[in-house]
């Protein structure tokens, strides 16, 4: 059963051979700008955005909505310009000089108890939340929760493959869009849209293709988690 909390699509472009990243964790950006643009539009529907520290670390930065026809979308829906960026992370090791705390959107951190004590006097997120499992690792299934009390209505989570991981485990995702893009990176320890210890064949999530969408050279899936019900 689905849990009160938002509804989560996972946006992420890999590789031919299912890589996100090479073996470096380099920042990917080897999606077209028709990728960039359906990145936006993904963003631009959501209340917030949630990505993992090794996601930060990689880029720097976030994607902001910057398409005038989008904006207008979020104000015509009486959305502030930009949904709310959050970030996941135990430790909160992140470094406050990188850009992502310049750029115009709100901020929030995910993390625990230690994560959060050099940040909580700080300025940098808007909100901190600590919801912590009996082990001490942050417990994102009553985050997600607590969200909806936050009129976060809508999710986007932008990778990595580890957050994917922790949140299929948990049943936390409803949908997929995931944009095949034309090369091939290769290396067996080359990060993929779920990392994590794997499924078994009986208990590997299942999906079902909505749309399928070529635009040049890139494929463009669109899936729903299926679930007992479906």
């Amino acid at each position: 059963m689905v849990q009160h909390r938002p509804h989560t699509t996972v946006v992420l472009a890999m590789s031919a051979d299912g890589k996100i990243a090479d073996v470096k964790r380099s920042p990917a950006r080897f999606g077209s700008k028709t990728d960039k643009v359906h990145l936006q539009e993904q963003i631009a529907l959501a209340d917030a955005v949630l990505f993992g520290a090794s996601t930060l670390r990689a880029y720097g930065t976030t994607l902001t909505v910057s398409h005038p026809q989008l904006l207008l979308q979020r104000t015509q829906a009486g959305k502030p310009p930009q949904p709310v960026h959050i970030v996941i992370t135990h430790s909160a090791n992140l470094n406050p000089e990188i850009r992502f705390f310049q750029q115009p959107v709100k901020r929030w951190l995910f993390t625990t108890t230690a994560g959060a004590l050099f940040w909580k006097e700080r300025v940098e997120f808007e909100q901190i939340l600590t919801f912590e499992t009996p082990t001490t690792k942050f417990d994102i299934q009553a985050a997600l929760q607590h969200l909806t009390t936050l009129g976060i209505k809508r999710l986007t989570v932008l990778g990595g493959g580890e957050l994917v991981a922790s949140m299929l485990e948990l049943d936390l995702i409803d949908e997929f869009w995931l944009t095949i893009c034309p090369l091939i990176i290769g290396g067996s320890t080359a990060p993929t849209p779920v990392e994590g210890s794997g499924f078994s064949f009986e208990l590997a999530p299942h999906l079902q293709l909505i749309k399928v969408q070529t635009v040049e050279q890139e494929v463009f899936l669109h899936y729903r988690l299926q679930r007992p019900t479906d």
